[in-house]
């Protein structure tokens, strides 16, 4: 039996664990549930841009000793291989989920963060805090809870969270390739039904992680098929997967993701990275927001811890109004550019302009990200 902590952290992802690493350097007492032993791979783009550089700095986490892939370029291309190139205004780094979960973990264990492998089954709040039911560990009492469990999990029907009761059709599958690929460059590739990125990560290995509309993949029967038959008819694509070798035995998926409006809190806890929102993928900055939303709630966290400023629902509406002011413009933009990319006739229009207007893709790409976090 654990019995109480301070701060209980539901999820050891980006967030998760940033979030327990900010306020473990505060001298908060904080525990974090994670169902997965790393290190793991997880369906990710593996793409941080460097605006969290500065936040990353200030929570000493040295990212250079994982050796990620330096990215400054950017290419798009519409299904039929047309291209549109782009210098990234900040850049950002490639790095697997693989090491960067793993090294984060231990950073968490090195401050004394109280970690666990366990599986959260409920969890409920009335006016003496939080209880935190576990499969294994029994029940946990807390003042605070983080929600950092990604992007759906049992947890959200347990919550009565909306969307969770609401079936998506898009389907994300990743893997990793030996490949001759521009480790500055990130790609984006449309193909009918979706899209797939392609960045390097550590040992000179290519990410790739694409997003389809299940109604298109269902009739190819397996990702094999599905890749030769429509992600080739993109010829970039074709090239890449005829001139690669897969690292992985089986490309690993998951279903169900839905990019509808979530709650930054719900049940009185608080939501970080995917479990408050999911940007669409083709943006690639759902990392650095997902470790953004870590740094704009445990300041306030601290903040409070130090001075009791404010009461739980005042904290509550602060942070609601800094995650939307932060992050709602980014998520829009997000839905319109999927509506645009996804459609045939709009890739073509959208690259006319594009060559007509070069700038205007930069200030795009700019509209879904954030500029350096100050920290302090």
């Amino acid at each position: 039996m654990i019995g109480h902590s301070h701060i209980v952290i539901v999820g050891g992802g980006l967030s998760g664990l940033t979030s327990a690493i900010h306020l473990a350097k505060a001298d908060i007492p904080v525990l974090l549930i994670e169902k997965n032993v790393y290190p793991k791979h997880k369906v990710c783009g593996e793409y941080i841009s460097n605006e969290v550089l500065p936040y990353l700095q200030f929570l000493d986490l040295d990212l250079d000793i994982l050796k990620p892939s330096r990215i400054t370029e950017f290419i798009i291309s519409t299904a039929q291989g047309k291209t549109i190139k782009s210098k990234l205004s900040l850049g950002g780094f490639g790095i697997s989920r693989f090491v960067l979960d793993h090294y984060l973990w231990n950073q968490a264990k090195i401050l004394g963060v109280h970690l666990i492998n366990d599986q959260v089954d409920d969890i409920d709040y009335d006016d003496k805090g939080f209880m935190v039911k576990t499969a294994r560990s029994g029940v946990i009492t807390a003042d605070f809870v983080i929600g950092a469990y990604g992007k759906r999990s049992i947890l959200d029907r347990k919550l009565n969270r909306k969307f969770s009761f609401n079936a998506s059709s898009w389907l994300a599958v990743k893997s990793h390739y030996k490949a001759d690929f521009n480790s500055d460059t990130v790609a984006l590739h449309n193909f009918k039904g979706g899209y797939a990125g392609l960045s390097m990560v550590e040992n000179n290995r290519v990410n790739t992680c694409y997003l389809v509309n299940y109604s298109s993949f269902k009739k190819y029967k397996n990702i094999e098929n599905f890749q030769k038959e429509v992600m080739c008819k993109n010829p970039h694509l074709q090239s890449f997967f005829k001139n690669s070798e897969p690292v992985f035995d089986q490309p690993i998926t998951i279903s169900q993701i839905n990019f509808t409006k979530k709650k930054a809190v719900e049940h009185h806890i608080f939501m970080v990275g995917d479990t408050a929102g999911l940007i669409h993928p083709l943006c690639g900055n759902g990392m650095a927001m997902a470790i953004q939303a870590a740094q704009i709630l445990c300041t306030l966290l601290v903040k409070n811890y130090s001075n009791h400023e404010f009461s739980r629902l005042e904290l509550e509406k602060e942070y609601t109004h800094q995650w939307k002011l932060t992050f709602s413009k980014r998520l829009y933009t997000g839905r319109m550019l999927q509506k645009i990319l996804i459609d045939k006739g709009f890739q073509e229009i959208a690259h006319t302009i594009a060559n007509i207007s070069p700038w205007i893709v930069p200030k795009i790409i700019n509209q879904t990200h954030g500029k350096p976090l100050i920290c302090s």
